[in-house]
Parts: C-alpha cells; structure tokens; sequence
C-alpha cells in the first residue's frame, strides 16, 4: 500500500511511501514511517482514540483525525490548511486559539447559580469539541478574511451564551458581531468534518438569532438602508 504525503521543512515536496500490510488506521501508518523509514519525519498525536484532536490532518482534501481514519492505498495526505505549517504534518495553532480567547469564551466566575442537569444538557454537545481545528482547515471564509473568528470559537460562544451561569449575555454576544456571525456564509463545510458531530452553522444560526433579541442586528443590511432604486417605496 503507497501513500503521498506532502511534506514542509523550508520547502514543500511530495513523497510517497509504502506502509506495511500491518498498518491500518493513518497514525499507525506515520508511526512506521517515523520509526523505519524516515526519522525526519514529523507529526502530532497523543490518545490513538479520537479524543485529543492532536492528530488532525487533511486527507484526499477532506478533514480527518490520523488516529481513526482507515488508510487506503493511494491517499494523498496534508497538512491542515489555513494555519502556518511549522514541519510536515505540525501547524502552528496559536491563531485559532487567540480567535477563541477574542470571543470571551470563558465563565464568569462571580456567578453563584448551579446549572441542573437540564441546564447542563443544554451546552452539552458544544463543550464536546476537542479543538482539533479541523474545521479552521475547512472553512472557506478564512481564505478571503484571516480576521473571521471561525467556527470553533462561534460554536463555543453559544456553549457560554447558553450558561446559565454567565450573567452577561450581551457582553458575549458583542464579541462575535465583528468578523463572526454575520460573516459565515452558512456553506456547513465545518459541520461535516467535526469528528464530534458539533454542527457550527446551527449554533451560528443560534447566535444570530440571539443577537437579534439582545438588540443586535446584521451589519450587512446597513447598506442598503440608502438604497432606492427608482420608482420604488419601500414604505408601500
């Protein structure tokens, strides 16, 4: 079985290499080229479960996590796409995870509420997601605006929104009106690939319609508010 991987250290290149018989899931396969044919060679990874994220990588153009997918003879391997590749398989993650910070995803502590286990369930699929940034990777916003928060840390404010506990809803929702929610074009790319079923573009849905009660409103309309074309009222 033969795999093509693309390869970064100062310059890209593709190499192919042939795994053994023995090699089922992708990270096993890197393991072997790591251990017996190129110890140049270099990637993440940490539980081999699909629960870390560390492992995450772009695999005949789609998101997948190393550790579960099945390699298949012929696949084309890379590195996740919209972050700085640092060597081969490694990206710099520090980006996404100040866009996750900008987005005031933490708990306000001051509060005293205890969350039920209703309350609990209801930020419970959001609290899932494993930062494995695959969904960065897939999103096509952040080819044309690098600002755009992206879909994990949207996915994560309403996870906050939703707390009972944060007493300041509006504070958080104020922090993804800029560059946020009203930027996704709602494609759903991030939702597919999630390997914990999270579903990004309802949750920004969510947030929109959040917004909306909390007095926000979509800055994309503000451009028309001047426009009239001729002959039409638009108080008819």
């Amino acid at each position: 079985m033969k795999i093509k991987i693309q390869r970064f250290n100062k310059k890209t290149k593709i190499q192919e290499f042939k795994l053994g018989k023995s090699v089922v899931t992708l990270l096993e396969g890197f393991n072997e080229i790591k251990t017996k044919i190129d110890a140049s060679f270099t990637f993440r990874s940490g539980c081999r479960s699909e629960v870390c994220g560390s492992c995450a990588v772009v695999v005949n153009g789609k998101e997948k996590l190393a550790c579960g997918y099945k390699v298949q003879d012929g696949d084309i391997i890379e590195p996740l796409k919209k972050a700085t590749v640092i060597k081969d398989m490694v990206v710099e993650l520090d980006n996404s995870m100040q866009k996750n910070s900008k987005s005031l995803n933490f708990l306000d502590l001051k509060s005293d509420k205890i969350p039920t286990n209703k309350d609990e369930k209801r930020i419970e699929v959001q609290s899932n997601c494993i930062l494995c940034n695959s969904c960065y990777s897939s999103c096509p916003i952040l080819e044309v605006n690098k600002n755009f928060l992206g879909p994990f840390a949207l996915s994560r404010n309403l996870r906050y929104v939703n707390d009972v506990r944060v007493e300041n809803i509006k504070e958080k929702l104020g922090a993804v009106q800029s560059n946020g929610i009203w930027d996704c074009t709602l494609c759903g790319e991030c939702t597919l690939v999630c390997p914990q079923n999270i579903d990004p573009k309802t949750d920004i849905l969510m947030l929109r319609t959040k917004s909306i009660q909390q007095g926000f409103s979509d800055p994309t309309y503000l451009s028309f508010d001047d426009f009239s074309p001729s002959g039409f009222n638009p108080n008819f």
